[in-house]
């Protein structure tokens, strides 16, 4: 695709809209540094990867196009900015000793040794475990059966609060996990901190639209307009 052509047509849409730069930020929630540096092709100033695409897929959304021609448009857009791959001189590898092969599939075989009475191991303490759970749960005093509200809730803390955070642009964030404190600091561009916790997460920034957020391995949306202090729950449900 010729250099521009994505960025053109992503600004021509939204002008036969008669939308501005300001009305799209504030309706998607997207920094409006962010929306002018797609429609230039300013791709040092975009973040890659599922965030680069989330952005996308919000724009073509709220103008009515079609979220997958527009992000494979972006994608081919962005592709031909990326920098060729360094030419690599051959190098021969010396012929390891007779002894190695032979040394390779010993160790090959031990580790596959130890990992089956791992996995047989941990497998029959898993069923015994979930047996006992189940005879725990469906035991009442009076000998009948019930489900226990307990064991729901202990099943579902089983599942991790996963989350990623980088930033676009300094800010100053705190985030707590289950009424504990996990992170109250001020990060740089483009560093990312990585989180887990069981039940509830709540992330404070200082700037909504500068914080990227991934929680398990999903993008979410921003967490307010930008330049606004924002606050968002995370909370599994039980």
């Amino acid at each position: 695709m010729a250099s521009g052509i994505f960025g053109e047509r992503l600004k021509r849409e939204r002008e036969l809209r008669e939308i501005s730069l300001d009305e799209l930020s504030k309706s998607t929630r997207i920094s409006s540094r962010f929306l002018d540096a797609l429609e230039n092709e300013d791709w040092q100033k975009l973040p890659g990867g599922v965030f680069g695409h989330g952005f996308v897929r919000t724009i073509a959304r709220y103008l009515g196009l079609d979220e997958e021609a527009l992000l494979a448009e972006y994608d081919l857009a962005r592709a031909d900015k990326l920098p060729p791959p360094p030419s690599k001189t051959e190098e021969r590898i010396p012929s390891p000793p007779k002894w190695v092969p032979a040394a390779v599939i010993l160790a090959t075989l031990l580790l596959l040794l130890v990992l089956f009475f791992a996995v047989r191991y941990g497998w029959r303490r898993f069923v015994t475990h979930r047996i006992s759970r189940n005879n725990a749960s469906f035991q009442t005093p009076n000998g009948r059966g019930s489900t226990s509200p307990a064991s729901s809730a202990e099943s579902s803390l089983d599942f991790p609060l996963d989350l990623s955070v980088s930033t676009a642009s300094p800010a100053h964030l705190r985030i707590i996990g289950d009424d504990k404190l996990l992170l109250g600091a001020y990060l740089p561009v483009g560093e990312t901190r990585h989180l887990i916790t069981k039940q509830r997460l709540e992330v404070s920034a200082s700037d909504s639209s500068a914080v990227l957020l991934q929680l398990n391995g999903r993008a979410l949306a921003p967490l307010g307009a930008p330049c606004t202090s924002r606050r968002m729950v995370i909370a599994l449900k039980i």
